[in-house]
């Protein structure tokens, strides 16, 4: 097999919309179309992160397209909706077979999707390129076609502790380990996968955890939590849970006239705009580890205003959440590599994804892309964000790590 080269990729390179490094290729008659599978959860719960996802995949082809395609060939990808486990399994059989098999797989936002689904794509030999789950899991399993340019469970555990020692205890002017912190998650793998790493963390540090709590998937309710909490007199609530658990959290500290310090919650429905819509008031001041929002500072994450505006024109709409942004970023570096790649065949593609280098900043979500040989990328990390007032209503901004924020942090809820 030719051997593949490592590529650097400067800041000037892999950024933007017109991914100005690229050279249009030679174009032959009538190229047969490049097919990638996009499997998301595009109704039930998580359907609207899903279709966040899915646009911003969609908006790094349509780009990719314009910019001459991917070794010649036109893209076009099939999209398939996987609300649960064994739909997305399914779609994977479907996507991975027969005349009409897929090139790749992009996909999955949650661990749910992810695993199962990766799990009949390797086996048919398919890469799977992960744009969003964070499970520990999806890459425990020695998977040689799965890969994932964005961030693991492990790297948003750890922006959520810092937001305690480095942001929260300095603007309180209290000690970190003098405040009492519970973790919250619920009980799937990538809440579990963040509960557990944050517990790890907390005692490594010295700081003092007086829960753990696990709650039952998809609950109706989540007062007996917040009673749990408020009984440990919790000071930090971190809490990890599906788009929708969030809101039941905040109606349950509402409806028991009590709240921590601080919430400092992850991803999901944490930095989507509906979510702010339908709490107001009651969700400004908190934090999250989440996935950059455009609200970030351009100059550590170039291209990420492009990308709003972009956005803005094609869907007539601001972006919902980060999702769009991050899911965009990731597709450029896997449609990058395929590009590379010279042809489709499995190892070559891999080849080109591991010998992809492009440094921290380089992206426009401010990652850089350095993968390992587990498929992780080892340049994706989460961003602090918070909910706060401003002209226009409540936003989410970023206000650590210092060099990406806009805004200072305010150590307070409300």
């Amino acid at each position: 097999m030719p051997e593949i080269r490592r590529v650097v990729i400067d800041r000037r390179g892999l950024l933007g919309l017109g991914l100005g490094m690229l050279a249009r290729p030679a174009v032959a008659q009538a190229p047969a179309e490049l097919r990638l599978g996009a499997i998301f959860p595009l109704s039930g719960p998580l359907a609207l992160l899903g279709d966040e996802s899915f646009r911003g995949l969609e908006l790094a082809v349509e780009e990719r397209n314009a910019a001459g395609g991917v070794q010649g060939r036109p893209l076009r990808l099939v999209r398939a909706d996987a609300p649960d486990e064994a739909a997305a399994a399914a779609e994977a059989r479907k996507l991975c077979a027969g005349q009409d098999r897929v090139a790749a797989i992009f996909g999955g936002l949650t661990s749910a999707v992810a695993l199962p689904g990766s799990q009949v794509a390797e086996a048919a030999g398919v890469p799977w390129f992960e744009l969003g789950a964070l499970g520990d899991a999806f890459l425990e399993r020695g998977f040689r076609w799965a890969f994932r340019a964005s961030p693991p469970a492990t790297e948003f555990a750890a922006v959520a502790v810092e937001a305690i020692t480095d942001v929260l205890a300095p603007a309180l002017g209290q000690p970190a380990p003098e405040l009492k912190i519970a973790i919250a998650h619920e009980e799937a793998p990538g809440g579990t996968s963040l509960g557990a790493a944050q517990e790890t963390l907390l005692k490594a540090r010295g700081l003092t955890l007086v829960e753990r709590a696990a709650y039952a998937s998809r609950p109706d309710d989540l007062s007996a939590l917040v009673q749990r909490l408020r009984g440990q007199a919790a000071e930090v609530v971190l809490h990890t849970g599906v788009p929708g658990d969030e809101l039941l959290l905040f109606r349950a500290l509402r409806d028991a006239s009590w709240r921590p310090r601080m919430v400092i919650g992850t991803a999901g429905g944490y930095g989507l705009a509906e979510t702010a819509r339908s709490l107001g008031d009651l969700l400004l001041g908190a934090m999250s580890a989440d996935l950059p929002p455009f609200a970030v500072n351009e100059r550590y994450a170039p291209g990420a205003r492009a990308f709003a505006d972009a956005y803005l024109r094609r869907y007539g709409a601001e972006p919902r959440s980060g999702h769009g942004l991050a899911t965009c970023a990731g597709a450029r570096l896997f449609l990058e590599a395929l590009h590379r790649a010279g042809s489709l065949e499995k190892e070559r593609i891999r080849a080109a994804i591991l010998a992809l280098d492009v440094p921290e900043g380089g992206t426009a979500t401010g990652w850089g892309a350095r993968f390992d040989e587990r498929g992780q990328n080892l340049r994706a990390r989460p961003m602090l964000c918070q909910w706060q007032a401003s002209a226009q209503g409540m936003r989410q901004v970023v206000i650590w790590p210092r060099e990406a924020a806009v805004a200072d942090a305010v150590p307070r809820l409300g």
